[in-house]
């Protein structure tokens, strides 16, 4: 099993609320890693029918059954048994009672809102991040690691990426999107994430969106609502500061899992990627979700932003807040460094002196020297 850098904040949170709630995309490790984390709780899956109708026809019993601790995966399945959950917690009053397990979605969002507020720790796991991958030996190159992913089961079983994300792309939509959506045509619903996947990296834009599948904007807004619940999508927010200028207010939009975004478009192989058109789109989303994978990981709030003024002419691809301090980052898919990749960092720095020094993240496998690379810093991947 690769260890999770989640599993440390998980921990922690078990110490101080009485439930932890562990959310993310299907199959990113969940139930295995709260499985290892507390080994000694009883498990059960609500997926699964006899137990969720055990569980809702006497939640309370169902619920003191197990007093050392319990474990509810998938309770998206059982959001009212959230209730009892609180009348326990309420009444028990010790740390640690439950975990929780889901793949978001917006019903469940608003369960646990009403129902644990002020009792529960949130803690997201999304896939696999590059150290995580690394500590366990797959220290894969640019290309590889894009065309591949990092969806657990991928690693664990060995399984080819485009043969994963087929089934996973097929299974969400039959499966996930009939459930919370009244999608009458698949065919319309599948074109709009192929779509999405097009432009990822770049400015969303509704009208564009909805004109392309033939559906209403309104209808539009409600499928980038499902994705994000779901944590196939995310938006990165444009950063907004009184620069005495106009700045753009769309945000972008980036998939959680590059090897997805990778078979949305139509790549087969590793060796497709570098000659794609959309490589640096692809490099790009990789960097941003890494930073989220980091944040979530560590239990931080996802204060990360891109930065763009409304005549394009000056972009930083990643404006990162922490501890109060502004850090702009420039990203670039290229393996060789040059000074031109700064530009943006530096019309930045102009108009915002107060940030930190800006970096540079690029695929090369060496960082450039002090002597072309001057007020700023770089990092390789």
């Amino acid at each position: 099993m690769i260890t999770r850098e989640l599993a440390v904040t998980i921990k922690e949170m078990a110490s101080y609320y009485p439930i932890v709630t562990v959310m993310g995309p299907r199959q990113s490790g969940k139930t295995t890693l709260v499985r290892d984390l507390f080994p000694h709780y009883s498990y059960f899956n609500l997926e699964t029918s006899h137990i969720r109708d055990a569980a809702l026809a006497d939640p309370i019993a169902f619920l003191a059954s197990a007093k050392d601790g319990m474990i509810l995966d998938e309770i998206q399945r059982a959001p009212q048994l959230l209730e009892s959950v609180q009348a326990v917690v309420d009444e028990e009053r010790q740390n640690g009672r439950f975990v929780i397990t889901g793949s978001h979605q917006p019903q469940l969002a608003q369960a646990i809102s009403e129902s644990l507020a002020g009792r529960t720790g949130i803690a997201e796991l999304l896939p696999l991040s590059s150290p995580e991958l690394k500590s366990a030996g797959f220290d894969y190159t640019r290309d590889k690691m894009l065309f591949t992913g990092s969806m657990p089961r991928i690693y664990d079983s060995r399984i080819p990426p485009t043969r994963f994300y087929a089934d996973y792309f097929r299974t969400y939509i039959e499966r996930d999107v009939r459930k919370m959506l009244n999608v009458e045509d698949l065919d319309r619903f599948e074109l709009f994430v192929k779509l999405l996947a097009g432009r990822v990296g770049q400015l969303l834009n509704r009208q564009s969106l909805a004109a392309d599948v033939g559906v209403s904007d309104k209808t539009i807004s409600s499928w980038l609502s499902v994705l994000r619940a779901s944590y196939i999508i995310f938006p990165l927010k444009p950063y907004y500061r009184n620069f005495g200028k106009r700045q753009t207010k769309s945000p972008k939009i980036y998939f959680f899992e590059t090897g997805l975004v990778s078979y949305l478009l139509g790549i087969r192989s590793p060796e497709s990627v570098a000659t794609h058109p959309l490589m640096g789109n692809l490099f790009e989303n990789f960097v941003v979700a890494e930073e989220m994978k980091r944040r979530f990981n560590k239990g931080e709030e996802a204060d990360v932003y891109f930065y763009r003024n409304s005549s394009g002419t000056i972009e930083v691809d990643l404006v990162v807040e922490r501890e109060g301090k502004i850090h702009p980052i420039e990203i670039k898919a290229s393996s060789t460094f040059s000074n031109s990749m700064t530009k943006g960092l530096r019309s930045f720095a102009a108009i915002c002196p107060e940030a930190e020094q800006g970096r540079v993240v690029y695929s090369g496998e060496t960082l450039p020297t002090a002597a072309n690379f001057s007020d700023t810093d770089a990092w390789c991947v």
